[in-house]
Parts: C-alpha cells; structure tokens; sequence
C-alpha cells in the first residue's frame, strides 16, 4: 500500500521513533474506518465506481500539484501495479461492501489482512512471521469476528465478496511495496498512486454507471471528506508506514480500521453494540496492541 531506505544497510528504528511511527501510521486505517459511515451518510447511493473515482483523481491530482514529480523509468509500470492494486481496484470493491454491508462488518472482513500478508510476505519477501505474532493476528480476527457475529445474521454475499477481494488486493500491495521500496517521498507516492488509480477508474465510471442526476451539498461534503480526510491524509500516513514498518505490522493496523468503524456506527448511525460485541471490541484492540508490541521487539 516500501523499503525503509535506499543504502544497503538501513540503520534501524529507535523504539521511541517505532512507536512514533506505529501511531501516525494507525491513523490511516481510523480515517478508513470513517468512510464507511460517510458513505451511508453523504455519498449518492449505490454508486461504487463514482465514490473511488471522486475519492481518489481529486485527491491524487492535489497532491501532485504539491510535489510535481512524475515516475521515471521501471517506475511507472510499478506505481501503476500498486495503482491499481491499492486504488483503482481496491477502492470501489470497498465502497461496493460498504453500500451492501453495515461498516462494522465490512471493516471485520478487513481483519483477515494481516494473515493474507504474513502468506504474502512468506512467499515475495522471504521473511516468516514468529507464531506468536501471528497469534496475535488470530486473536484479533475473532475479536473482530465476535464484534459482527451478533449484529449480521445474513450478510449480503456480493458484499462480502468484494470486501474480501479488497482485503487481498490491498494485502498484495503492502507486500509489493516493501519488496520494490520507494524512490520518492511518502506523499510523492500517494500522488502517483492516486492519480494513476483515478484515471483508470473514470472512464470505467463513466461507461458503467454515468452519472447521477443531481449531486447535493451533501454528496459534495462527503466528497471532500473522503477525498482529503480519508484519502489524501490517509494514505499519505499509510505509504509512509509501509516504508518504515514491517509488513506485519502495518498490515494489523487495520485492525483499527473494524474498530473505528463500529465506533462511529454506533455514535453517527445509530447502530447498537450488544455486551458480546463489546466484548469483541476489547479483545481485538487488546490484541492488536499485543501485535505492534512484539513487531517492535522484533525489529
């Protein structure tokens, strides 16, 4: 969604400056985890391809007006690969689970991301995950697991499917931004990514959906939310994890990502959390806790 420098022999991360790091990037899945409840709230309904396309071409193209740096040589197929990976699919199978799925629960598929990059990291990277992290990862994933158990008793299977298909895409491109690492600055990256990801959205949205009749203050609020908040800042904070984190320990923080989201279910929508999902809420983020303590102690 890097490597921490270009010399051969990075010097490594302070725990201070790691914990540092940890946060900033946590940022990103909390923003994630807003989008759902905008979408419900102010984004045209049942528009999936214009929500990534609104989401990611104004942003990308702010950004590269800031850095006026565009790709050279083998960059351009790579940042167009992680494009596309991280935004031009990525972003309306996302809003696609977020139109058929409560947030919450969609976010909750998202926590098996941490599994599909230690699989990942295994097979492109070389590098094995220590069992008790990856515990950390499964302890997680049932605490979110017990967050949507009691709040969805039939989940919309088309939902589920693009959220699990965007929980992978979004996993692959961790890992192939570890494994290429970055030429340029975090926010340079993003604007690539982004615009790249929006260009080959738009004539997609265009074709399949067109667009809608009308387009609210409302509609354009959650634009710029999305856009700026979600996107812009976000992911600028997420590729800039990806470059100073290890896999592993950017990929469980999307485990904020369910959390945040169940949060404001509960404050902006009106969603209730039983006893048992509370419960759910405490184990993940105890355990997600756990997980970034011992990605630093391994470091």
């Amino acid at each position: 969604m890097a490597t921490i420098t270009t010399s051969a022999s990075p010097t490594p991360l302070r725990a201070p400056a790691s914990l540092r790091d940890t946060a900033l990037t946590a940022i990103a899945p909390a923003s994630f985890g807003t989008v759902y409840a905008a979408t419900a709230l102010l984004l045209p309904p049942d528009r999936p391809l214009l929500a990534g396309a609104m989401r990611a071409l104004p942003a990308g193209l702010l950004v590269l007006a800031l850095t006026r740096t565009l790709p050279r040589g083998a960059w351009w197929l790579k940042a167009s690969v992680l494009a596309l990976l991280n935004v031009g699919a990525f972003f309306p199978l996302l809003f696609l689970a977020a139109y058929r799925l409560p947030g919450g629960f969609a976010a909750a598929l998202g926590a098996l991301q941490p599994l599909i990059v230690a699989a990942l990291a295994a097979l492109l990277l070389k590098t094995r995950t220590p069992g008790r992290i990856l515990l950390a990862f499964v302890v997680a994933a049932m605490g979110i697991g017990l967050m949507t158990i009691t709040a969805v008793t039939v989940p919309d299977p088309v939902g589920v499917a693009a959220m699990l298909a965007a929980t992978s895409l979004m996993g692959l491109g961790i890992v192939l931004g570890k494994k290429w690492g970055s030429p340029v600055p975090p926010l340079t990256m993003t604007g690539w990514q982004l615009t790249i990801g929006g260009l080959a959205l738009w004539p997609l949205t265009l074709v399949a959906e067109g667009l809608p009749a009308t387009i609210t203050a409302q509609n354009v609020a959650g634009f710029v939310y999305v856009g700026l908040v979600g996107t812009a800042l976000a992911y600028t904070l997420w590729f800039r994890g990806v470059q100073r984190l290890a896999p592993t320990a950017v990929s469980q923080l999307s485990t904020v990502n369910p959390l945040v989201a169940a949060l404001a279910g509960f404050v902006l929508l009106g969603q209730t959390l039983t006893p048992w999902q509370l419960v759910g809420f405490t184990v993940a983020l105890l355990a997600l806790i756990a997980g970034q303590s011992m990605n630093r102690s391994t470091k």
